[in-house]
């Protein structure tokens, strides 16, 4: 199976604990409940649906093939080419796919996985999803907050967390908002690690980050590991310093299994198959090559120029074929069935115990807990950006006072209730306006969301409400009711203390409407949908409730004022009650009232639906996923 017939002999590494970082004996205290993680004949299939005309295609795409082994606590690496195998294994074991698709059963000491896995394993996705507003340890705190206990000391959730910063050397960081990879790399593993689960999973933890701070990661997942944690995390092409702190080797292409067993083993198994092993080469280089087809001295051998394609085509059959090969060289071997012997005898009884059972969130904390901490961490993303808001309550003052000005100089008795009716159009078409950006409340969370409600952190009613108290109020209705002060003072509205509180309670009504329009986490469609509905409804009814609490019971044309009025060319308006005759609006209390029972029940109707539609985004998350599997089916 080699180009040499002459294989080399390559001695078995070792670990030198001298090499790790050290651990105090206090350490052994904290040890967590060990788990150990087989997964028996998993497969994992993706149904794409293609649609051409009146014709509907359903086709079936194999991602898994009949995969076995078994993690135990220490350092499991899952490593492979860049063709989505090793982090699909990875996601499938902590349960972050799409469970209809599997078969196969996954146990945790012996026993089928618990529906609410997610919640009770740590997970860190190779994309960091941590709040860059807020400061390292304030997100630390909030996973500590949601995850941990309330029967917990909060002297006991402190010490983890300073344990944790420690174990980072995160200490001098704690106070820094996490803005480089680096930090939120460490900043997303110390979120995972203070809940102190006996399983975590990392997707690609190494990536993008520099030497030393890969070696300073590991090594501190190694510590981890000497605690009783099962670190199951996938890696590409490591550098042989990390290589040789692993435990155990999963080595997959192709959704098959090339190699799985101890990581220091892997040399062995592969240079005894006849594979050539150059000194002082980095093992996962090596056992990448093998896995893509390259033999090293085959691979410099050199066609004549003009055979690109036929190249290309003939070195992927060949990186297939090698794929099978090596696929069934591991089957067939003493290391897989030493594998089975191990696996057998954990699955027992178990078949009936399907891993493939829909998923279940559960949570550790009450409701009015965690929307407390979502209102507090949503006030902290308010003040992260201290400038922004200065400047844009400034531009909003400034635009306000220019405008009352304006409408103030150009008033005249001839057209005093025009005016008066003009700078409540501009008001309601202004705060329209500046409600437009709500919809950036919610999509400032929108990669932390999915993440953080599948590993238990909160329930959506209590992020939608937290979001809503913590966001909305501020970022929305205090600056309405600002600018209903200035527009008060300045054009002189009506002077009354009852028609002053109920202009600020319909801009508030205003204001909240608005927003929950774009407050949609599909905003955009929502926004393309519905403008001539819900948007020019809100605006009519509340032109039509500012006039008749500004303009009933005005009388524009006193005593004092007959000889300048009577110089008016047309006819001039006198009273309120005539302007809001003429335009048809209702003059009892209800015809005030029924305009505020209609905005309030488009509020309710919108924010139920972004409340709806925020439950149903885990799933609209999944069909995005086969909508791209689709594409990818159509141009490969």
């Amino acid at each position: 199976m080699s180009s040499n017939n002459d294989p080399v002999t390559v001695p078995i590494l070792e670990i030198n604990p001298s090499d790790l970082p050290e651990m105090d004996t206090s350490d052994l205290n904290s040890l967590a409940e060990e788990a150990v993680l087989s997964f028996h004949n998993i497969s994992y299939q993706e149904t794409v649906q293609s649609c051409f005309l009146f014709s509907k295609k359903t086709s079936v795409r194999g991602k898994l093939s009949n995969i076995s082994g078994i993690m135990k606590p220490g350092l499991n690496a899952i490593m492979g080419p860049q063709d989505g195998s090793r982090s699909l294994l990875l996601d499938v074991l902590a349960a972050r796919k799409d469970p209809r698709g599997l078969s196969g059963d996954i146990l945790i000491n012996g026993k089928p996985r618990p529906a609410n896995f997610t919640c009770t394993s740590g997970y860190v996705p190779q994309n960091d999803v941590v709040m860059r507003t807020v400061t390292v340890r304030d997100n630390i705190e909030f996973s500590a907050a949601l995850r941990l206990p309330m029967t917990m000391a909060r002297d006991e959730k402190r010490r983890r967390i300073n344990e944790v910063l420690e174990l980072l050397h995160l200490n001098k960081e704690s106070n820094v908002k996490p803005r480089s990879k680096e930090l939120r790399k460490r900043t997303s593993i110390a979120m995972e690690l203070v809940t102190e689960h006996p399983i975590l999973f990392l997707d690609d933890p190494t990536t993008d980050l520099d030497l030393s701070t890969t070696t300073d990661v590991i090594s501190v997942l190694r510590r981890m590991c000497r605690r009783g944690r099962t670190i199951i995390f996938s890696i590409y092409r490591p550098q042989y310093s990390i290589f040789r702190l692993f435990d155990s080797l999963t080595l997959v292409a192709s959704g098959k299994v090339m190699f799985h067993g101890p990581a220091q083993e892997a040399l062995e198994y592969f240079t005894s198959a006849g594979y050539n092993y150059v000194s002082h080469n980095n093992p996962a280089d090596f056992f990448l090559n093998i896995v893509n087809g390259h033999r090293f001295s085959a691979l410099l051998d050199t066609e004549e120029d003009g055979h690109e394609s036929e190249e290309h085509k003939d070195l992927s059959e060949r990186q297939h074929q090698v794929t099978e090969e090596l696929a069934n060289m591991y089957a067939q071997s003493s290391l897989y069935s030493e594998v089975r012997t191990e696996l057998d005898p954990l699955l027992g009884e178990q078949n009936a115990g399907r891993s493939s059972a829909l998923e279940e969130i559960t949570w550790v904390t009450p409701f009015c807990h965690q929307l407390w901490w979502i209102i507090c961490r949503s006030f902290k993303n308010l003040t992260d950006f201290p400038r922004m808001t200065i400047i844009k309550a400034f531009i909003i003052f400034i635009l306000t006072v220019y405008m009352c000005i304006t409408l103030h100089v150009q008033r005249n008795d001839c057209s005093e209730v025009h005016t008066r009716a003009g700078l409540l159009f501009v008001v309601t078409v202004f705060q329209c306006f500046i409600s437009v950006t709500a919809g950036e409340i919610l999509m400032i969370d929108r990669d932390c969301f999915p993440h953080e409600y599948t590993s238990g952190y909160y329930r959506v009613s209590s992020y939608f409400l937290g979001k809503l108290l913590g966001e909305l109020v501020p970022r929305r209705i205090l600056p309405s009711i600002i600018f209903t002060v200035i527009v008060f003072i300045i054009a002189g509205v009506n002077t009354e203390v009852k028609g002053f509180f109920a202009m600020i309670f319909t801009i508030m009504m205003l204001t909240c409407s608005t927003s929950s329009l774009m407050l949609s986490t599909g905003a955009g469609q929502i926004a393309a949908g519905v403008p001539t509905t819900f948007s020019a409804t809100t605006y009519i009814v509340s032109m039509l409730a500012l006039l008749h609490n500004d303009l009933l019971g005005q009388n524009f044309c006193p005593e004092n004022k007959t000889a300048e009025i009577s110089r008016c060319q047309n006819s001039v308006t006198c009273t309120g009650e005539e302007y809001l005759t003429i335009q048809g609006i209702d003059l009892s209390l209800w015809g005030f009232w029924k305009n505020h029972v209609a905005l309030g029940c488009i509020t309710i109707i919108l924010f139920s639906y972004n409340y709806v539609e925020l439950l149903a985004f885990m799933k609209m998350r999944h069909f995005l996923k086969r909508y791209c599997n689709f594409i990818e089916l159509i141009w490969p």
